[in-house]
């Protein structure tokens, strides 16, 4: 029978919610064992009261029944539970022996963005990882954030030097592919951005917003302009162009340890607004506008997130922001963007000049390494392509790349091949059904949790340790036993505890922090805002700015061909929404409350003859999902707009509210063959389509090109 685990003391509990990158102060309060008010916490000097749906669904998630608490090792088409020590004995056995027999590379890993949530994940599965010894390496920062990466390592030497806009003190934010109001902030800690948008307008502040869709962030800005999916780099050299012809850079003080400054008119140059025009959306004296008004703005950030990143220049989008950034000199100055230094620093100690990228290359298409780890992009066609160094046993630690993977399908048709699957997981999901264990971590309001990644792209540092409010159960294990558990099997050797890193993480890090000081602060130690740190903080070789790295360089010949390229008639982007921010937060009532949130977003002009809620047939080159069509103006035209993290219709899973409100999959549509060729991000972002209504047989769109053959269904080939 399981032990059910002791009651927590009723009282109130300080702690900050876990589920978006915001990392809100939460006020708890329990009484006869249960939580029974959540609200904001006022005194957090970073959220300062302010609250979302999902942490107000914090305590849904901990009751949820359908959340695993004990090992499961399948038996055909049933799980038996099992113990701890057998399993995880089972696990070590399983990989030496696969490691043996097929060497060190037919293991892959991959990590779900949860993994960088959770304090205990992070700062103990590198050592399994590292026992492993596995080059296969995926996690979700190839399908997010991976451009923002590569652009730092490339311009400031890491990848976790990234500027942050200072949104606090700015008079003109300029953003684009950035839902704020939907996603609570991303690479930008900054929660209540509502409140923080509002403050810039109201001191005489403008918020700008370019974005293919009128989103809830466009209501709180001083202007929005549509903008075609995958044209922003484009745009953003457009305003390079502007900025440097017409002499309106000042770059001030950086020009001392900047290199690759004067190089920067000749690249810009080609890009012009009136040529980029027609290829963008954006009128040309739209641009030219935008690009004075930025330069010349007492203090300017310019800022892009997903909708940048997840498209086939992403790294491009990067680089160009943090150069106009760098240009108007705007870099690491109060009101622009600057490089956070957070209580625990993962910079601290950092090697200046280490190589970040390139290293090796997938083995199957050569895609690129980036920071150890392969493009997700590659997973699939990894494991089904017959030969050395084949991938035959895949662990994946809180993560759903059957969801949230481009082609996802295709590697749900993978995954049954593998010799062994292990998943460290609380939920029996679309990926982890077709595991062979399931390793089920403690979660949520019982473990001990410490932001190690965020306060990293915080617009202002502080510092809390967010205590368990439940006790777990004699059956349970907290994340960091089981990758303990785990290494010491594969390695004989003890893991620190996370509690000990973080210990001496923050007594060696820039505030010279005890825990003891951190725990008398349960609201969170404030430190105060962002200050410029450069040229101190750069860990390049040169200890200098890289204003124009060759590989960088280089992309732009491919940025400037699109010019010449047709552009498809209809493209599918993603969509943020509140109240989801990873697929297993579909399985909590509260947050799947109102109408069905799963429907594809149509310009009317694109849709002559379809209604609202009507079923059409959304058709790319991998596949085809049926969706009801949902007619707005808040798309342009030749746009759609499909949710990401649905698709709960396949069996076998324990989602039980989830599978009520199954959806369809965005990434059964999005293509691995389609990223970002110069950092291997999935070009999640920029899928070509085609869109029918269900029993007609008359496409709403002019047929496109598939680049690997007429059958847009067909399975992409290797």
């Amino acid at each position: 029978m399981p032990l059910s685990p002791p009651p927590p003391r009723d009282g109130v509990y300080y702690r900050a919610c876990p589920l978006c990158e915001a990392i809100c102060g939460l006020r708890l309060t329990v009484q006869g064992g249960q939580v029974t008010d959540v609200r904001g916490d006022p005194h957090d000097p970073l959220s300062r009261g302010h609250i979302c749906p999902k942490g107000a669904a914090l305590p849904d998630l901990h009751a949820d029944p359908d959340r695993l608490k004990t090992p499961l090792r399948r038996d055909g088409d049933t799980w038996q539970p099992i113990t701890w020590d057998a399993a995880l004995d089972l696990v070590a056995r399983r990989l030496r022996e696969m490691q043996a027999e097929h060497g060190a590379d037919s293991v892959a890993t991959f990590q779900g963005n949860p993994s960088v949530h959770n304090s205990g994940t992070l700062l103990t599965a590198g050592a399994f990882l590292k026992a492993l010894g596995t080059r296969n390496r995926f996690s979700a920062t190839s399908t997010d954030q991976l451009p923002h990466h590569y652009a730092a390592a490339e311009m400031f030497g890491h990848p976790l030097l990234l500027p942050i806009p200072d949104v606090d003190r700015t008079d003109f934010l300029l953003m684009l592919g950035a839902n704020p109001l939907a996603s609570n902030g991303s690479i930008l800690t900054a929660p209540g951005m509502r409140e923080r948008l509002r403050a810039i307008r109201e001191r005489g502040g403008r918020v700008v917003l370019l974005d293919p869709r009128r989103t809830e962030t466009a209501a709180h800005a001083s202007e929005y302009h549509p903008i075609r999916p995958g044209s922003d780099a484009l745009f953003l050299m457009a305003l390079l162009h502007v900025i440097l012809a017409e002499g309106l850079a000042r770059p001030g003080r950086l020009s001392d340890f900047t290199d690759g400054l004067d190089a920067l008119s000749s690249v810009a140059a080609p890009f012009s607004p009136e040529r980029v025009a027609a290829a963008t959306g954006v009128p040309a004296g739209t641009t030219r506008t935008l690009a004075r008004d930025f330069a010349r703005a007492p203090r300017a950030a310019a800022y892009g997130r997903m909708g940048l990143s997840t498209q086939a220049f992403g790294g491009l989008c990067q680089w160009l922001l943090n150069t106009l950034n760098l240009v108007t000199g705007n870099l690491d100055r109060e009101g622009g963007a600057l490089f956070p230094t957070p209580a625990f620093d993962l910079l601290t100690g950092a090697r200046a000049g280490a190589v970040h990228h390139g290293r090796w290359n997938s083995r199957v298409r050569g895609l690129p390494e980036f920071d150890g780890e392969l493009p997700s992009a590659a997973l699939a066609e990894e494991i089904i392509t017959p030969g050395p160094e084949q991938i035959r046993a895949l662990v994946t630690v809180a993560g759903n790349p059957v969801l949230s993977t481009p082609g996802g399908a295709a590697l749900e048709q993978a995954l049954p091949g593998l010799d062994f699957m292990v998943s460290i997981d609380p939920y029996l999901n679309e990926t982890t059904r077709h595991a062979h264990v399931i390793l089920p971590p403690a979660t949520g309001l019982e473990v001990e949790h410490y932001d190690v990644i965020f306060h990293h792209f915080a617009v202002r540092a502080t510092a809390r340790l967010n205590t368990p409010v439940f006790p777990i159960s004699e059956e349970q294990r907290f994340d960091h036993d089981i990758f303990a558990g785990l290494t010491e099997r594969l390695t004989g050797r003890r893991l620190a505890t996370p509690t000990e890193r973080l210990a001496a993480g923050l007594r060696h890090g820039p505030h010279a922090l005890s825990l003891d000081d951190v725990r008398a602060h349960p609201h969170g130690l404030d430190l105060g805002p962002m200050q410029p740190t450069l040229p101190g903080r750069l860990l390049t070789a040169s200890g200098r700015i890289n204003a124009l790295p060759q590989a960088i360089g280089q992309d732009v010949a491919r940025l400037e061909a699109t010019l010449h390229h047709p552009t498809p008639a209809l493209i599918l982007i993603g969509r943020r929404q509140l109240r989801s921010n990873n697929s297993w937060m579909h399985n909590t009532p509260r947050l799947m409350r109102g109408p069905d949130r799963c429907t594809l977003y149509l310009n009317p002009a694109d849709a002559p003859g379809l209604r609202s809620g009507q079923l059409v047939r959304v058709t790319s080159r991998v596949g085809s999902v049926t969706v009801p069509v949902e007619l707005t103006d808040d798309v342009m035209p030749g746009v759609a707009s499909l949710p990401h993290g649905f698709g709960h219709h396949r069996p076998g899973t324990r989602l039980g509210v989830a599978e009520q409100h199954p959806g369809v999959s965005l990434n059964d549509l999005t293509d691995p063959l389609l990223i970002d060729e110069l950092t291997g991000n999935a070009a999640l972002n920029g899928t070509p389509i085609q869109v029918e209504a269900v029993g007609e047989t008359a496409a709403l769109d002019h047929p496109v090109a598939h680049p690997r053959g007429s059958d847009p269904r067909a399975a992409p080939a290797s």
